[in-house]
């Protein structure tokens, strides 16, 4: 398997992603250890969505498998759900082909 399991929870596939995906369903106050410390879920999460690792600024580009899936439409703090309500896929999107961050 490519990637490393962080703290039996969370799968990060790649040294730039910013996000990790849950490897299991996940509860509030899970902790997924990352940079020396451990970063809180603040949410449940379920198994296979994305839990982001670092602060996620709006326009930031999301980073999993290495490359850009997207980009943060709000704030997104460490520990949060990444999904549909504060990300923007830009994967097969034609209107966003030639945006620069993907």
């Amino acid at each position: 398997m490519k990637g490393e399991v962080l703290g039996d929870v969370g799968l990060h596939m790649a040294e730039t992603d910013n996000v990790v995906t849950a490897i299991d369903d996940l509860e509030t106050g899970t902790e997924i250890p990352w940079g020396g410390t451990a970063i809180e879920l603040q949410e449940d999460v379920e198994f296979g969505h994305k839990v982001a690792l670092e602060p996620i600024q709006p326009g930031d580009v999301v980073r999993k498998y290495g490359e850009p899936i997207g980009e943060a439409v709000e704030t997104i703090a460490p520990g949060e759900w990444v999904h549909t309500h504060n990300c923007e896929s830009a994967r097969g999107r034609g209107d966003r082909a030639d945006a620069e961050v993907i």
